[in-house]
């Protein structure tokens, strides 16, 4: 795969993307951790949350995973490309 302008254009707006994502699941769970209220549950347990924090909270871990599954797949084609480079000399 070619390094280009395009490509170089194509990562640096998934990476953006990547953090308004995380940006925006930390907003929507910061009212959680404002009005916190020891009576309802332990602390990030998800008794103690409302439906929309319970949401944002599972699609936290979800793009957290997604994104664990990415950097494995970026460090495959990484391996394979330096080992397709080493073999052909």
């Amino acid at each position: 795969m070619k390094l280009t302008v395009k490509t170089i254009l194509i990562a640096a707006f998934l990476v953006l993307l990547d953090v308004v994502v995380y940006i925006i699941f930390g907003l929507l769970l910061m009212r959680y951790d404002d009005f916190y209220d020891e009576s309802e549950g332990e602390y990030w347990s998800l008794s103690s949350m409302t439906l929309s924090e319970q949401l944002s909270y599972i699609g936290l871990n979800i793009w957290t995973a997604v994104n664990l599954l990415a950097l494995a797949f970026l460090a495959y084609r990484t391996y394979r490309l330096i080992k397709k480079g080493t073999t052909q000399r």
